[in-house]
């Protein structure tokens, strides 16, 4: 039986809706959300990503400024600019995009942007609130997981949940959430018991000296995000009925053909065969990613008004 496929679109449609009322309720207060994108240098991918941004802020009423710095830009200046966009009460939310040039230690400069602006959800302040099992602005990617797991219909509490990539804006961030058992609280109080799964966090070292499919084999949930090679993960290394989030997105041309593809780290035909759900790449964690900046932006307007 193939795999439920898990669309970005209609969750990421879901959180648009949701946040077109509450974006009219600010409008009646003369408030208009502001989003202010800082990028360094022309890296196609962080341009790509800046053009959804803009576009997909147009279409809810979101104000989108795009400030682009030098690819000479130093440590120094960008540093200059950040504080300039927190002290900017018309700007609500900021995001440096990634990645930086190599002169620029883009970890120092995230962690300058004012933590009730930081829609990235990659200051330490609003990393630590994750670990507290309190968090408002949470890394948006890891919380898009968050949100695919939920739409597969899946309790994983007290399951085997493994997730590959230990990054801070996912793997990490992902893995809490995926431990703390009131991540999924509403603003009733209620949960649904989506999370309080066992996590094992898979990285380079797991492969280099262990063996990367005997933690596999052993998901209820699996959570992939590498990007460095297509079909990383085939369907024998994958344990029957299983959840598979597919987190990453790599370019692959085609050497017949000239295009490029996007493909993710699992290995798509067979893993539809074995697993109970999986998300599509493109079209699934990626889009539900691009609504969540919107969310922490409207998120980080409210917070600045004492809401």
């Amino acid at each position: 039986m193939a795999a439920k496929l898990l669309e970005g679109a209609p969750i990421a449609e879901q959180i648009k809706e949701k946040l077109r009322a509450e974006l009219s309720e600010l409008k009646s207060q003369g408030v208009v959300p502001s989003l202010a994108a800082v990028m360094v240098g022309s890296n196609p991918g962080a341009v790509f990503y800046a053009k959804m941004q803009e576009k997909a802020c147009s279409e809810i009423g979101i104000e989108y400024e795009l400030k682009t710095l030098e690819e000479s830009t130093g440590q120094a200046e960008l540093e200059e600019v950040i504080a300039g966009l927190n002290a900017d009460e018309k700007v609500n939310g900021i995001i440096l995009q990634m990645p930086v040039p190599k002169q620029i230690d883009g970890r120092v400069m995230q962690a300058k942007i004012d933590p009730r602006k930081d829609v990235d959800g990659v200051n330490p302040a609003n990393l630590g609130s994750i670990v507290l099992g309190n968090p408002r602005l949470a890394p948006c990617t890891a919380m898009s997981v968050m949100m695919m797991v939920k739409a597969s219909g899946i309790d994983v509490y007290g399951k085997e949940a493994v997730v590959i990539g230990s990054s801070e804006i996912v793997g990490k961030p992902a893995a809490l959430l995926l431990m703390d058992k009131w991540a999924t609280m509403d603003e009733t109080g209620n949960t649904d018991k989506l999370a309080g799964a066992t996590v094992t966090v898979c990285h380079i070292g797991t492969s280099e000296k262990g063996d990367l499919s005997s933690h596999t084999r052993r998901a209820d949930l699996l959570v992939t995000a590498v990007g460095v090679k297509p079909g990383l993960i085939s369907a024998d290394m994958l344990k029957p009925g299983a959840v598979v989030i597919d987190v990453a997105t790599i370019r692959k041309k085609d050497p017949e053909t000239g295009k490029s593809r996007t493909l993710g780290d699992v290995e798509p035909e067979g893993a539809k065969e074995i697993a109970s759900a999986i998300t599509p790449v493109p079209g699934g964690v990626g889009t539900v990613t691009t609504a969540l900046l919107l969310k922490n932006t409207v998120e980080a307007t409210k917070w600045q008004l004492g809401k």
